[in-house]
Order: C-alpha cells, then structure tokens, then sequence
C-alpha cells in the first residue's frame, strides 16, 4: 500500500491506494498498511525459482492480506482483530512462497495502519460512535439485570422462609391446644363434676375482672335494693 521514495533517515514513502484499499467480510471499504518482513533460506532457489522475488512477495502478501481482510468485519479490522489478520495472513504467505519454491522464510507481518478511507472518515467515526454507544447500553442493562435478578431472588427467598416460619408457628400453636384439650378432656373422663366446675371458675376468673359488677342481697328486705359497685371498689383498691 506504499512505497518507499526515500530512505532518510527520516524515511519518506508514498501511499499506493489501489493496493491498500481492501473490502472486508461485511462490505466496507478499509485502508491497509502493512509491511513484511522475511529472509532467504535457500538461495539456490531465491536466484534461479523466481525472476523477481521482491515483487513475488509484494504480490503474493497483498493477495493473502485481501483474502484475511475479506473475512474479516470492518470492526474487528479496525480494532480487536489485528494480531489474527496478521497471523493468518503470514501463515498464508508462507505456503504461497513455498508453493514457488522460492527459498524464503516469512519472518512476520505486521501492520502499520487501518483505517476508514479519508472520504468516509468522519462517517465511518459517526457509525462506531453509534455502536460504541449501543454497546455501552447494552452493558448497563446487563449490568442492571444482574443487580437485580439476585436482589429479587433474595426478596423471594425472605418472603418464602418467613411463609414458611409463620407456618411453622401456627402449625405448633395448633398442635399445642390439641394436646391441652386431650388433656383436658383425660381429665374430665376420669372426674366429670370436678373438671366442669374448675373450667367454669377458671373461665369466670379470666372474664369478671373484664366487666362491671352489681351484687345485690336479696335477703334485705324493703323498698330500697341493697347496691355495691364492687367493680369500681376493685378498680380503687388497684390504684
């Protein structure tokens, strides 16, 4: 995709596009630089297999970098993809060269620039914003769900143990009154009168102090009826 016009230092090149504009696995249009680099490993065949390596090279390494570029997304091109374009695309020259028997060993391929042609650049740029952006939306999302889903879960599981501990509760409440009327009721089989009477008082004792009492002596005779607020006495004595 360049040529080198002057050594240097510092080095000066010129840009060949037709050579370094190349279309990827999704249709866009990239601009590649690259270089390789590679040495001799049989010089009989370097000198007599070829006419001219150094172009053979050239040739072969932009088609091999085309056909890895073209199965490959314009954003992994452009970013994560890189160190897998330029291995595969040094493995691919190096069975190319065999093939010609041309005595090289391709040492590595590396690039030196990616990117959208100058044309679409600012557009190109729009567009990864764009992407960039959904991405980061669908992170946080992700991110919320987590937060969220174990956060309910563990609600669920709270609402669940303290159903289940209410249960529990009423279970041996109920468990416990079957076992006080069993024996209860054992009682009141062996003594009938003893047992009624006992319940009757103990009932008595829980309600009276509930409510107001009148008692009134029916021996005392006359007109007037004999009254003892005993409930407000109670409550007199209780203060």
């Amino acid at each position: 995709g360049f040529r080198t016009i002057q050594i240097g230092p510092p080095a000066k090149y010129r840009r060949v596009l037709k050579e370094s504009l190349m279309l990827t696995g999704d249709e866009n249009i990239i601009d590649v630089q690259f270089i390789v680099q590679y040495r001799i490993s049989g010089l009989e065949d370097y000198l007599y297999s070829l006419t001219n390596p150094d172009e053979t090279v050239k040739s072969a390494a932009e088609s091999a970098m085309r056909e890895v570029v073209g199965d490959t997304t314009v954003t992994k091109a452009l970013t994560v993809g890189k160190g897998i374009i330029e291995d595969t695309t040094a493995r691919l020259l190096q069975e190319t060269v065999n093939s010609y028997k041309a005595g090289i060993k391709i040492e590595n391929v590396k690039l030196q620039d990616v990117h959208p042609p100058d044309a679409v650049k600012e557009a190109f740029k729009d567009v990864v914003s764009a992407r960039e952006d959904r991405e980061k939306m669908i992170n946080d999302a992700e991110g919320y769900r987590n937060n969220l889903v174990p956060k309910s879960r563990g609600e669920a599981a709270q609402v669940i143990n303290n159903a289940k501990a209410y249960s529990k509760e009423k279970v041996l409440v109920a468990l416990g009154e079957s076992e006080r009327f069993k024996l209860i009721y054992e009682e009141y089989r062996k003594a009938k009168e003893i047992t009624r009477d006992r319940i009757m008082l103990e009932t008595m004792a829980a309600i009276l102090p509930k409510v107001n009492k009148v008692i009134a002596d029916k021996e005392v005779g006359g007109n007037v009826l004999p009254f003892l607020p005993l409930g407000q006495a109670m409550n007199q004595l209780t203060k």
